[in-house]
């Protein structure tokens, strides 16, 4: 499983950018087409700002949430031109060999099984949370497994088959903080295209106040603004989401954002300041 956020403002805030939301896509404000590096670590407030990153280290591709170890699977790392992809060697069907070739009518390599014929389509993960704002201040969870053991996010994991995203953010927000969550509106979607993970965090209140840490979590606890630790956070994606939460809280206004993460070539997961944040839309 993973972990990640909520936020902001008024309810009446939050409602009035989710209302903007049903309107045509020219609502959505780019702030930038040409990316523009992020900031050094010691800026964490401008740490989002862009550029697109071509390659990555092979095995962050197998990797889970923002770079973090999947479970095992019959597979091995490739490099291709679009990036890093898995090489599946068996059938998940009947468990016959793969061989690896372009289908017929299509233009990708997949691993095709030279007993049943079936063809492996592989899509990306979509990690989903809640960014929890409760008197002014925001509820993170330390974490209790790895990656990125010890260091802070935001309640968030992978979606499960069978439930919507705000179903799968209120389960996962349960599972590590123990607590319960009114969804008020979408606040974020990151793409981080060369790990094959979305992220889509919601703005919540809490419904009662209570929280408590869950087997995956030593610690829940509520932050001001000015102490959530920026440098102890466990994951590129929720820097980009609390320094955009912290700008918005800012300008006063809450808004929605739609980015693409880029991480650096070379970095490890635990290296969070290391990406661009490219195509970043706001409305």
């Amino acid at each position: 499983m993973l972990k990640t956020v909520q936020i902001l403002g008024s309810s009446s805030s939050s409602s009035a950018c989710f209302s903007r939301l049903k309107k045509p896509y020219s609502n959505f404000k780019l702030i930038s087409r040409n990316p523009i590096l992020a900031k050094s670590p010691k800026s964490h407030f401008g740490a989002f700002r862009f550029r697109e990153a071509r390659f990555f280290r092979a095995f962050q591709m197998s990797h889970a949430p923002d770079g973090g170890p999947s479970p095992p699977s019959t597979s091995t790392a490739l490099h291709s031109a679009q990036g890093f992809t898995r090489k599946i060697n068996f059938c998940q069907l009947c468990g016959g060999p793969t061989k690896h070739e372009v289908p017929d009518g299509e233009e990708k390599t997949r691993a095709i099984c030279t007993r049943c014929g079936k063809i492996a389509y592989e899509n990306p993960k979509m990690v989903v949370g809640c960014l929890i704002e409760h008197e002014n201040k925001i509820l993170l969870c330390k974490r209790n497994i790895q990656p990125s053991h010890g260091l802070w996010t935001l309640p968030a994991g992978y979606m499960e088959i069978g439930e919507s995203a705000s179903e799968g953010a209120i389960r996962e927000t349960w599972e590590e903080a123990n607590a319960q969550v009114e969804i008020l509106s979408p606040f974020v979607q990151l793409d981080i295209p060369l790990i094959g993970q979305t992220y889509v965090i919601f703005l919540a209140k809490l419904k009662r106040p209570h929280f408590a840490p869950g087997p995956e979590s030593s610690e829940c606890k509520l932050f001001a603004l000015e102490d959530i630790p920026f440098d102890s956070l466990a994951f590129s994606s929720m820097l980009v989401t609390l320094n955009l939460y912290k700008e918005d809280k800012k300008s006063g206004r809450a808004k929605f954002h739609y980015g693409i993460i880029n991480k650096r070539p070379g970095t490890s997961p635990s290296e969070i300041h290391e990406y661009t944040l490219d195509s970043h839309m706001r409305c």
